[in-house]
This record gives C-alpha cells, structure tokens and sequence, in this order.
C-alpha cells in the first residue's frame, strides 16, 4: 500500500518540478535576458536545459527524487527557455 502512495508522491514532485522549471525558465529569459543577443541563440535551450540539470541532479540523494525526476526538469528548463525566446522574437513581451 505504501509502495503505491510513496509512487503517486513521486510522480506529482516530478510533474509539479517540470512544470515550475518550464516557468521560471520561460519567465527568466523573458524578463531578463530579452535584451541579451545571445539568448536568441539555438543553444540556449541546450543550455538551459543542461543547467537545469545539473542544478537538479544532487537531489537524487533523497528518497523521492529520482533520474526521471531530473529529466523531467531539465526537459522543462529548455522548453521554458525556448518558449521565453520565441515569445521575444513574437514581440509578447
């Protein structure tokens, strides 16, 4: 019983981390990278997403935390960051 419920809490940290990680991403290149040339780059998602990472990946020390976990945030960090560059090249700023 408790394998289940210790899965489901697992699973609601890595879907509320990717989804945080996506915001504060898109929010950050949005608000204070818009005027920064490099940030228009291809390899800023790649970026973002590698930092998000790496930020991420000592978490993995706690019981609920595992490598999906760290994906899911760094999946999250390059779409935020991608979706932060496109919203400036749309002008939605």
């Amino acid at each position: 019983m408790f394998n289940t419920l210790f899965g489901l809490l697992a699973l609601g940290i890595t879907v509320v981390s990717g989804v945080l990680a996506f915001g504060f991403a898109r929010g950050f290149v949005r608000r204070r990278l818009r005027f920064v040339d490099a940030a228009r780059s291809p390899l800023t998602p790649f970026v973002a997403g590698g930092l998000g990472l790496l930020v991420a990946a000592p978490f993995t020390l706690l019981p609920l935390i595992t490598g999906a976990t760290v994906a899911v945030v760094g999946l999250g960090a390059g779409l935020g960051a991608k979706s932060g560059v496109t919203a400036i090249r749309r002008g939605d700023v």
